[in-house]
């Protein structure tokens, strides 16, 4: 019996990066003739980057954060946490299990432990949050299956804007044009929204889940005695 040598080839992915996504947000636009484009990638680039600061408000870029307490004060500086969007929960103390998250408020920069007494000393605590998604020349944070979302809102935005632009002047193609182009833009971003209310719905369902306050109560809902 012959040998059979079997070749493997290894397979690699190419990064996505906002020239990606552009290039399929040009398909979904019908602007993929070079010679004849609608759109200037610098403009496609801005409706990209505005799609994916809208979905990264409910679906945020998840990070974790090893801050400490200083003795005698709930007050813990979030300063240091870039392009922050929201807080997800806090675990204080650290090094439990099952983990011990606690209650806590957030004005500006500041985060108060809600805790019965204030840290006695320098302790660690860890701070679970969201932040703005990165899509640059380099490279995308986005998670592959909001990509898509991410293209159909820019195209809505795309489309909207250049209809907005097109309407006061002349067009072969009569104000039809410009008509089925806002109606076109208003459709993706409809589709878009209820993408981001469904992303909003399963983040809100799986918070509350998986961060569990010690306490009974919510972890947004502070009342202060009075």
């Amino acid at each position: 019996m012959a040998d059979i040598n079997l070749i493997t080839t290894a397979v690699t992915s190419t990064p996505v990066t906002i020239a990606t996504l552009r290039t399929r947000l040009r398909r979904e636009l019908h602007d993929e003739d070079e010679a004849n484009q609608r759109w200037a990638d610098d403009t496609l680039d801005r409706h990209l980057t505005r799609a994916v600061r809208e979905l990264s408000l409910v679906s945020p870029r998840e990070q974790k954060a090893s801050l400490s307490t200083a003795a005698g004060s709930r007050d813990v500086s979030l300063s240091a946490l870039l392009d922050l969007i929201r807080v997800e929960a806090v675990e204080y103390p650290t090094g439990r299990w099952p983990p011990s998250y606690v209650q806590f408020s957030i004005y500006q920069s500041t985060l108060t432990l809600l805790t019965e007494a204030a840290p006695g000393g320098v302790e660690a605590l860890n701070v679970y949050w969201g932040r703005i998604h990165t899509l640059d020349t380099g490279v995308s944070t986005l998670p592959s299956y909001v990509e898509d979302v991410a293209v159909t809102g820019a195209a809505g935005y795309a489309a909207l804007e250049w209809a907005s632009f097109a309407t006061n002047r002349a067009n072969v193609a009569g104000s039809s044009a410009f008509e089925g182009y806002q109606a076109w833009g208003e459709e993706r971003l409809k589709q878009f929204r209820e993408a981001l209310r469904g992303f909003g719905r399963e983040a809100r369902v799986r918070n509350a889940t998986m961060y569990r306050p010690d306490r009974d109560g919510s972890r947004s809902t502070v009342q202060w005695p009075g």
